[in-house]
């Protein structure tokens, strides 16, 4: 039987430390936000919805958790830097 460590797991679902997502806008709900709207790649169309927006907020967000709060979004990955977002419209 084979058995996989966790660490082999956790390699399987990680980003190339390099990538960074392909991001768009001045600012997502306002300009100058620091979340901005993520546009497709062959990484975030796993993220992508009709219903919702792909953000991404900086890891180091001093408001992050209000962010979350306020818009209804749900973490869906994490990338160097970036936490992404799918935010409901509404």
């Amino acid at each position: 039987m084979l058995r996989l460590t966790p660490i082999v797991l956790l390699a399987a679902c990680t980003v190339a430390p390099t990538y960074t997502p392909p991001l768009f806008g001045d600012g997502y709900r306002a300009d100058g936000d620091q979340c901005r709207r993520v546009a497709e790649d062959d990484f975030t169309n796993q993220f992508l919805d009709d219903a919702a927006d792909l953000v991404a907020c900086p890891l180091d967000m001093e408001n992050i958790g209000v962010f979350a709060l306020d818009t209804g979004a749900s973490a869906v990955a994490q990338v160097p830097g970036y936490i992404l977002y799918s935010v409901p419209r509404r």
